[in-house]
């Protein structure tokens, strides 16, 4: 396996606060903006981007994080027991716009789990999403409202986005065979 880093540690961080001034540029109302995130990385995502618009901008939002797990088209084909974790909304959904936070969108099945979900806690008014890489290879009429980079890849290939909580260190590679 050969493994070529496309973004590192600098530029990630720079992705992390573009993203939030994107996230707040699209909001008029702050007051009915609210973040989730996506288990296990788009979680982590998440809190970045809620404490980077606190810490620059002193607005503090919601924020949400959703196991998809029951809600995955493909559940039944994987022969491992997936871990689990419950999701936590502890907010009201109804009305508000939300912002959905992952780290790479590929074929758009994961979103698709994460709005049923969404929609199990509530009817949003709007819901956007946010990548950190658009890897493309979309199986589903889903797109991102906001890109950290494109990153078009070979079916060959894999996009990992490597964190600090969980990896410790920053960064985003491709992997190939």
């Amino acid at each position: 396996m050969k493994e070529t880093i496309l973004i590192d540690n600098n530029t990630f961080e720079k992705i992390i606060h573009r993203l939030s001034n994107e996230i707040l540029e699209s909001s008029d109302n702050h007051d009915d903006l609210v973040i989730i995130g996506i288990k296990t990385r788009g979680e982590y995502l998440a809190h970045r981007i809620v404490e980077n618009i606190g810490r620059t901008k002193s607005i503090n939002l919601l924020l949400g994080v959703i196991d998809i797990t029951f809600h995955r088209d493909d559940f039944t084909d994987r022969f491992i027991m997936p871990k689990l974790g419950p999701s936590n909304i502890p907010f009201d959904l109804n009305g508000k716009n939300v912002i959905l936070i992952d780290d790479v969108l590929y074929t758009g099945r994961t979103i698709r789990a994460a709005m049923d979900e969404i929609f199990s806690f509530g009817r949003p008014d709007k819901i956007k999403l946010a990548v950190i890489v658009d890897r493309g290879h979309r199986e589903l009429p889903i797109r991102p409202d906001f890109v950290g980079k494109n990153l078009p890849t070979d079916s060959n290939e894999h996009i990992i986005v490597r964190m600090k909580e969980i990896d410790k260190n920053d960064k985003v590679v491709k992997v190939s065979k």
